[in-house]
């Protein structure tokens, strides 16, 4: 077993503690709002149809496993927002070296860039439907349009704030542009790209959801939209509580990746 000094044994349990703290913190959180929501709706503050319950969430995701395919639903979702998440990072991460690499073309897609991602993509939706059809295709396209662009710009303006001094140092030692990135640019953006693991997932969240209120006959916002017309408000709260869990469980992978 390791030996450390007093104070370095001090600063782990600080930070021992603080991890528990924030951890208590977010339990109670968790368990207070859905408490107050639960004996707000029993002594009929909330009206329980418009707003549905913890209990009646349960007891209605209980009953979409044992008798509506839950986890089908579950995995065609989770599979889009896998296709799209891992589309929109190789290609962001591609476009933006060739963004770093060659001024000319950065400068020249520089507006295009700023036009396309500040583009409503919603308004996209019908013509997006028109050109992929009404199938799994124009979902992770609708994805890829609201994540890429973010994606893009966040990870090539990352490349452009590494030290400079850097790279005059990397290239006083002879390096090539490829040896520059690999041993300087990249390893200095490498909490950037993390980050923009965050922001994508979520962004691959909105767009595949966005995608199947539109087209999809499977996946949790095909539940959204089918409990949405028939006036099924537990379905719709209930698939709403299980996306928020499942964003938290992959941001929570994320967070483990060093």
């Amino acid at each position: 077993m390791e030996n450390y000094s007093v104070e370095h044994t001090c600063f782990l349990k600080k930070k021992k503690r603080e991890r528990h703290c924030v951890l208590f913190f977010q339990i109670f959180l968790f368990l207070s709002f859905f408490g107050l929501w639960e004996i707000l709706v029993h002594f009929h503050v909330l009206n329980s149809f418009l707003y549905s319950s913890p209990s009646k969430i349960l007891e209605t995701l209980f009953h979409l496993l044992l008798h509506e395919d839950l986890l089908l639903h579950i995995g065609i979702t989770l599979l889009e927002i896998f296709i799209s998440f891992f589309l929109s990072l190789f290609l962001g991460v591609l476009f933006s070296i060739l963004l770093w690499r060659f001024s000319l073309f950065s400068k020249v897609m520089d507006p295009f860039l700023t036009i396309l991602n500040s583009l409503p993509k919603v308004a996209l939706g019908p013509l997006i439907i028109i050109w992929c059809g009404a199938n799994t295709g124009s979902i992770i396209f609708m994805s890829l349009l609201i994540s890429l662009f973010i994606t893009i710009l966040t990870i090539y303006n990352g490349f452009l704030q590494v030290d400079p001094n850097l790279l005059t140092m990397a290239r006083s030692f002879g390096a090539s542009k490829w040896q520059e990135f690999r041993y300087v640019v990249f390893p200095s953006n490498y909490q950037t790209i993390l980050s923009t693991l965050k922001v994508n997932l979520s962004m691959n969240f909105i767009g595949v959801i966005m995608g199947e209120l539109l087209v999809s006959k499977k996946g949790l916002g095909y539940l959204i939209m089918y409990g949405s017309q028939v006036f099924h408000l537990d379905l719709v709260i209930s698939c709403i509580f299980l996306l928020g869990m499942i964003s938290y469980i992959l941001y929570l992978l994320i967070q483990k990746i060093k």
